[in-house]
């Protein structure tokens, strides 16, 4: 017996081999997307296994958000990919080891229009774009680069805005040692209702013990 689709009727065999293939599509290209982003980690100096913590934390508050499975797909997508702007960014500006004058940071606030510059012609990336383009963005709309508050902001860019900073405080980095957990609450509280959206903090502190250092 065959089976009836978009291009006409199949049989069954023909129609397993079809998801079969299409499955394994997606694994080599996911697992292409976890290759760039480990490149990108380890050409921006990032904590060891950066992307995939920030990654795992983003879609895990994502799911308690109600956030249906085809958006956990893009906002995993572009947790991975959150820095690929940064390739278009000098790296005597990214890799400067003193602060950047008024100029060079103009220039290194463009690398989220670099991203989606870099993403939105992908047809299969461009629903990914929000968290490489938006993280920067605040709640209180002094974020940039559009200077975007409250909903206005993707949700998976507020989640991963919260994420990423969490991630970088609890690393241990060469001019500074990691801060506890106890540390980084603290922070995150304090920048509630300015850097970060309530409602994802809220979500993000129930997981209590779930996080891990």
């Amino acid at each position: 017996m065959g089976i009836l689709n978009g291009f006409g009727l199949v049989s069954r065999r023909a129609f397993i081999d079809l998801q079969r293939e299409a499955a394994e599509l997606r694994v080599a290209y996911d697992s292409t997307i976890e290759g760039w982003a480990r490149a990108l980690d380890l050409r921006n100096k990032e904590p060891l296994g950066h992307s995939e913590r920030v990654t795992e934390l983003t879609v895990r508050i994502g799911r308690k958000l109600g956030m249906r499975d085809a958006e956990l797909v893009n906002a995993r997508r572009g947790a991975l990919l959150h820095d690929i702007g940064t390739l278009g960014i000098p790296d005597s500006i990214l890799f400067k080891p003193t602060p950047l004058t008024d100029k060079e940071w103009e220039i290194m606030r463009l690398h989220p229009v670099y991203a989606y510059d870099l993403l939105t012609p992908i047809d299969s990336l461009r629903p990914a774009s929000d968290i490489p383009y938006c993280h920067h963005e605040k709640w209180d709309g002094t974020g940039y680069p559009r200077g975007l508050k409250e909903e206005e902001i993707p949700l998976a860019a507020r989640i991963f805005a919260m994420v990423d900073v969490w991630d970088q405080l609890r690393a241990n980095r060469p001019y500074r040692r990691a801060w506890t957990i106890e540390e980084a609450r603290e922070y995150i509280f304090q920048h509630t209702g300015t850097d970060f959206d309530p409602q994802v903090v809220d979500i993000f502190m129930k997981l209590d013990l779930e996080v891990k250092p």
